[in-house]
């Protein structure tokens, strides 16, 4: 599996043992703090490269020390990095995430070069020799550029995959529109599809989205697991019973087992039980890079760790 992971590259900074935010410049002690790669490219980029497969990314991030340690961080999963460019004028996409006792973890965000990211940043003949093209984030490509992008990886036999990051909006999927026709796998969340759509239910919703163009939508539940749609099929796969420690990056380590389930020839319901397992290592740690996994230990987890 050669993938080429396009598109969002964050750098998440978790805070962990945050009870409440102190009053006027008062202080407080906390657990942990932590660095970790993210985004719908990045965090797929770094579980994608633990699980055995072949990794270039490609974005945006700025000339700043954040970019830096993004950077460094992603080389030192064995991630090639050469096609992300560095931008003077803008700074490096980054997340604060105070995480609470309880789990809760709202986050503070800043796009910056994420947003600042197009099509002449990437070079197309350097995607040559790939089997696999993951776009993460086309809202900010917009949909024109994405589809673009999404049908010459096909036209170069890749197998395509989509995952946006912004939440679900109808106006927002009319925005990415021309991107679903090129697209063998959309892997949103239950939420994103509901405010897509509209639908009734997550089921009606997927297969609007199938309806749209998508060949297979993948999505995430989160303590429910994952439900597969298709044109002829639905299939409903529980997560695994895991001791939470936090969720962030659960969704594209989902994404990156998923994927890499499929490039080993397992079928959807296979590759749909590895995704969860993939995340489930996630959701045991503490961000995405969290322990030191890799394909035999999830496999072996998948063996023998209890169900929902």
């Amino acid at each position: 599996m050669k993938i080429a992971a396009v598109g969002v590259h964050v750098l998440d900074t978790h805070v962990i043992g945050i009870e409440s935010i102190p009053e006027g410049s008062d202080g407080q002690l906390v657990e942990t703090i932590r660095m970790s790669p993210a985004g719908t490219a990045g965090g797929t980029a770094v579980v994608l490269s633990r699980l055995g497969a072949e990794v270039s990314s490609y974005g945006a991030v700025g000339t700043d020390p954040i970019g830096s340690v993004l950077v460094g961080l992603l080389g030192a999963e064995g991630i090639d990095v050469s096609g992300l460019v560095r931008k003077d004028e803008h700074q490096t996409s980054a997340s604060v995430i105070p995480v609470r006792p309880n789990g809760d973890r709202p986050a503070w965000h800043c796009i910056g070069a994420n947003g600042a990211f197009t099509l002449d940043d990437l070079p197309l003949p350097s995607l040559e020799g790939i089997t696999h093209l993951h776009l993460g984030g086309p809202e900010f490509l917009g949909g024109e550029a994405a589809g673009q992008l999404l049908a010459h990886g096909r036209s170069i036999g890749a197998v395509t995959s989509l995952d946006i990051l912004a939440p679900g909006d109808p106006d927002m999927l009319a925005w990415i529109a021309d991107a679903l026709p090129h697209t063998d796998y959309l892997l949103p969340n239950d939420e994103q599809v509901l405010g897509f759509t509209g639908a009734g239910s997550l089921v009606e919703g997927a297969q609007a989205l199938v309806a749209a163009g998508v060949g297979c939508v993948a999505v995430t539940q989160g303590a429910k697991g994952a439900l597969v749609v298709t044109a002829d099929e639905v299939i409903e796969v529980p997560a695994y019973v895991v001791d939470v420690v936090d969720t962030t990056g659960c969704g594209d380590a989902f994404s990156a087992g998923f994927l890499r389930g499929l490039s080993l020839g397992r079928d959807l319901r296979g590759a749909a039980e590895l995704g969860c397992a993939t995340a489930a290592q996630v959701a045991g740690g503490l961000s995405t890079d969290a322990g030191s996994y890799d394909l035999a230990k999830v496999e072996a987890f998948a063996g023998s760790a209890e169900r929902r």
